[in-house]
């Protein structure tokens, strides 16, 4: 149940924030604008220095749960290789698990432990795969490869599979990801880029502002 209800707010939210910084400190305030903003599902890429420790500091203060909306926000941990970091990252308390590939072992501890795991593809074969393990939702990745038709030309022979982009997404792109079946987008780079430029983090906030503002139009056609 737990793990449906995590999916289900996942997709609900629609935007992940992909967060990468040069420390732990970074990292969590870029976090802490992108929820202030309206982001409310935070990816922790394992490419972040003490990044464990992030999403550690991350959980102790936002929960997937939490009846307080200041406090709510689901934190996950990306480019989650192997099965052994994802299971340090559910130890320091992610609450779902995002891999660049389709690793079997990965998902299988995943499941084991009920959290949600959303892996990258790019093939057909892959996507078969990743429904025969039991994902619920897949990483189409680099999305900048794909059109957004090719949501539906995958979901032609398998509707039952529930897709993400996760690279290339931008505002204006969100609109067609969202019109072509995309379940959830993924925000990288452009969310952060600026504020990594200047230091000034509050860019963060005003950027993830401008996706929530253009998710909820797009949902709302």
């Amino acid at each position: 149940m737990r793990k449906i209800q995590l999916i289900t707010k996942i997709t609900d939210c629609g935007v992940v924030a992909v967060l990468r910084g040069n420390s732990t400190d970074q990292v969590v305030e870029m976090a802490e604008q992108a929820i202030a903003g309206g982001i409310k599902v935070i990816e922790v890429t394992l490419t972040v220095p003490g990044a464990l420790h992030a999403i550690e500091k991350l959980s102790r203060v936002y929960h997937w749960n939490a009846t307080d909306p200041a406090k709510f926000a689901i934190i996950g941990a990306g480019t989650v290789l192997e099965p052994q970091t994802a299971r340090s990252a559910m130890l320091v308390g992610a609450e779902f698990v995002v891999s660049p590939s389709l690793n079997q072992e990965t998902v299988k501890i995943c499941n084991l432990y009920r959290i949600p795991i959303i892996p990258g593809l790019m093939t057909v074969a892959e996507v078969q795969l990743a429904l025969e393990l039991g994902v619920d939702i897949m990483k189409l990745f680099p999305g900048n490869l794909f059109d957004p038709s090719i949501i539906k030309t995958l979901k032609g022979p398998m509707p039952q599979a529930n897709f993400m982009p996760s690279g290339g997404v931008s505002l204006s792109n969100l609109g067609e990801w969202i019109k072509s079946g995309a379940v959830a987008v993924s925000i990288g780079s452009d969310l952060t880029a600026e504020a990594t430029r200047t230091g000034d983090m509050s860019q963060v906030r005003h950027r993830a502002e401008q996706y929530m503002e253009a998710f909820d139009l797009a949902k709302a056609k």
